[in-house]
């Protein structure tokens, strides 16, 4: 099987049904993306698939048909993603295990929405947990991302 994540080309031999968040994880040693819930309710498994957020632990492998994107791809440490650039600002990671998952979803919505209503990002972000509770942080870092998306 042939999976392109984060712009990089892999061939992989694994069985169609196994969940992207053990291939990108023990397959190819992409450590961003987390182990959560494993069944897609609290986000923290969350890539993208061609700009789509999903969650990578009840994504099979073999349906994957598109570019994944791993919080590694989304920005490189030179230039960061308008979102992680906002979660910084805002201080938005407490103990950091959702993060991964936040970011992802929340550059996802401003790739759909540029700009956001309160109740836009709720809804979207209401599917990734954060244990710690940031959710005020999280909606205004997500604000922030998206003014400095507008202007760019």
């Amino acid at each position: 099987m042939k999976l392109t994540v984060n712009g990089t080309s892999h061939d992989i031999d694994v069985e169609d049904d196994m969940p992207l968040l053990w291939v990108l994880r023990d397959e190819l040693g992409i450590k961003g993306v987390k182990y959560g819930c494993g069944v897609a309710q609290c986000g923290a498994c969350t890539v993208h698939i061609d700009g789509v957020a999903v969650r990578s632990c009840q994504t099979f492998a073999g349906d994957v048909d598109g570019e994944v994107t791993t919080i590694e791809g989304l920005g490189t440490p030179e230039t960061l993603h308008a979102v992680q650039e906002a979660w910084i600002a805002h201080q938005v990671a407490q103990c950091g295990y959702c993060q991964s998952g936040q970011i992802m979803q929340a550059a996802s919505l401003l790739s759909d929405i540029p700009n956001p209503s309160d109740a836009d990002i709720d809804e979207a972000m209401s599917g990734n947990l954060c244990r710690c509770g940031t959710y005020t942080r999280i909606r205004a870092a997500v604000k922030t991302a998206a003014t400095k998306l507008q202007e760019v």
